[in-house]
């Protein structure tokens, strides 16, 4: 296999499925790894049509489509196919997504695996039917496998290469002992080959019947908690937030407060031009959002009684600053809605909520 043709895999894959995106902590990251070895930061962005600003929040979403892209760029740009898999064993999972550090801070293996099923699709999520954890548990004949489940988008040598070789070089750091026996990827062997016995230290097969790791047989009980428990609960319940905001992301009710949300303020977040924002007519909208039992004058008076809400409780804003903050230039209109949706007045609800926490 040529450089270049391993540089075209991610394009001769089926097109990622629509909402398909991965953490921007990952491009980010993939970004400055290729940077440092001679590629140029603006030249990749630009390639794979990426915003620095959306890189910025680690937490944020890619397309899928574009992380491949960028990929590919980066692979081209560098000269080295073996760019992804040497990324992967330099940068940790902890140090790109919240997942990695839910794992990190697992009492056991085992229970670091169950987290990743969890919170997995906050690295990479594939908005399919086919979609769900990305890996399955086998016992067989004595033997344990972590195998990985098919993707919509066929095989992707990338993906699972950076994905296996941050599952076998994290957990290095702290097990006392090899916890990858061997290795099995469904696809041919790529002329870095070597990279792989270097990097995985174990068996590696090609050209398998399916994407696998052979793992120890003890392994769900070997202990991990390289943090606090308590660092657990907190990471925990951020990215149960974090999953809430991606799986509302999928809505139309979700897309619309999405586009709400940088220009509520601005008092003119009329239906015309959310629709244009989100690329489709009005009556579209509209018919979209009443499949799902909701309009839009409903979607925008929920969310700026949430938000003002929020305001009210944090204690920091005044009552009048909360009317401009949630679309409203006259105080007093915003008065009435607030008591028409909570049953008291701003004034009285800042008052008796005041210092309260806000979902």
């Amino acid at each position: 296999m040529t450089r270049q043709s391993e540089n075209m895999i991610e394009r001769n894959v089926a097109p990622p499925p629509a909402g398909a995106t991965v953490a921007a902590g990952l491009a980010a990251s993939l970004v400055d790894f290729a940077t440092g070895r001679g590629a140029q930061h603006t030249d990749l962005l630009a390639r794979a049509e990426l915003d620095e600003t959306r890189l910025a929040d680690i937490d944020g979403r890619v397309d899928l489509g574009r992380y491949l892209v960028l990929i590919d760029a980066a692979r081209q740009v560098t000269g080295d196919p073996a760019l992804v898999l040497r990324w992967a064993e330099a940068v940790g999972m902890a140090e790109v997504s919240i997942v990695g550090l839910i794992m990190e801070a697992s009492a056991t293996m085992g229970e670091a695996f169950v987290q990743m099923q969890r919170y997995g699709g906050l690295a990479m999520e594939i908005d399919a039917p086919a979609s769900g954890p990305r890996y399955d548990l086998v016992r067989r004949g004595g033997e344990l496998r972590m195998v990985e489940r098919p993707m919509p988008l066929g095989i992707v040598p990338a993906l699972t290469e950076s994905a296996f070789a941050r599952l076998v070089c994290g957990p290095r750091r702290f097990l006392e002992q090899p916890h990858v026996l061997a290795v099995h990827l469904a696809y041919a062997p790529p002329s870095y080959r070597s990279e792989y016995d270097r990097i995985f230290r174990c068996p590696v097969h090609f050209n398998a019947s399916c994407n696998a790791m052979t793992l120890h047989p003890e392994i769900l009980g070997w202990r991990v908690a390289q943090y606090p428990h308590y660092a657990f609960g907190v990471l925990a319940a951020k990215a149960d937030i974090l999953l809430a905001e991606l799986e509302a992301s999928k809505t139309v009710r979700g897309q619309v407060e999405a586009a709400l949300l940088p220009i509520l303020h601005e008092g003119e977040a009329g239906a015309d031009r959310i629709a244009a924002q989100l690329g489709i007519s009005r009556q579209t909208l509209f018919r979209r959002l009443q499949r799902e039992d909701t309009s839009f004058r409903q979607v925008l008076g929920d969310l700026r009684q949430r938000l003002a809400s929020d305001y009210l409780r944090g204690g920091k804003v005044s009552v009048n600053e909360t009317a401009y903050l949630v679309g409203f230039s006259d105080p007093a209109a915003f008065s009435r809605a607030f008591k028409r949706w909570t049953g008291q007045g701003p004034k009285a609800f800042r008052r008796q909520n005041k210092g309260g926490s806000a979902v």
